[in-house]
């Protein structure tokens, strides 16, 4: 990316980081999760250890973004969405597939992304934090959004529910709004970091979904 490019900065990210881009958006899981037949038992308890880790993800992203509008958006997604309607998906999906909060086995990729969100966390680096909560709401927005008809039962609906729609949509442009804004004042070395970051989520998403499948 050069300084006199157009190309908006989350846009330069996600083609950076395209195959395994697209391989989420259309992976044979998500498709699964549309049709309503995918099993959501391991994948929703894998998922579920991510969320203490995302939540303070999130809490770290108000703590160093750069402007109190910025804030003021991350504090009401987590509060509205992450801290209630989320947290009671989860208890209420794993109590219907019979999966567990804490599973005995995390599975690698679990802990490598849940290490990642810790290790950008500590690092209070605003654009690297926004690299992995782009990554994964983006990526989830992505196959979401190809889902044309929802499956009826509430497990794979409301995850579906979750991930797009209007409001989904707004967060998501957010996340891609704040990058766009911060990197063109990037230097050289701040914007391959950011890359590294958001193509190290990138992978790891595309390796959830194939633990996933099985």
């Amino acid at each position: 990316m050069t300084e006199e490019s157009t190309t908006p900065f989350s846009e330069w990210l996600r083609s950076g980081s395209e195959l395994d881009w697209t391989a989420v958006v259309t992976h044979p899981f998500a498709e699964a999760i549309g049709s309503g037949t995918a099993d959501m038992r391991r994948y929703l308890e894998q998922d579920f250890q991510f969320v203490d880790a995302f939540t303070a993800l999130l809490g770290a992203a108000v703590a160093a973004a750069d402007a109190f509008e910025a804030r003021v958006a991350v504090g009401r997604f987590l509060g509205l969405t992450v801290a209630d309607t989320e947290r009671g998906y989860f208890h209420r999906a794993l109590a219907e597939v019979g999966g567990e909060t804490a599973p005995a086995t995390l599975e690698p990729v679990t802990v490598e992304f849940r290490d990642l969100m810790d290790e950008v966390r500590r690092g209070q680096d605003y654009p690297l934090i926004l690299a992995v909560l782009c990554v994964a709401e983006w990526t989830y927005l992505g196959w979401a959004s190809r889902i044309t008809k929802l499956p009826e039962g509430f497990v794979h609906r409301e995850w579906i529910e979750l991930h797009s729609g209007p409001e989904f949509e707004a967060w998501v442009g957010f996340l891609r709004g704040e990058l766009d804004r911060l990197g063109p004042g990037l230097d050289a070395d701040g914007r391959a970091r950011v890359l590294r970051v958001f193509r190290r989520a990138t992978a790891l998403e595309r390796r959830f979904f194939d633990m996933a499948l099985g």
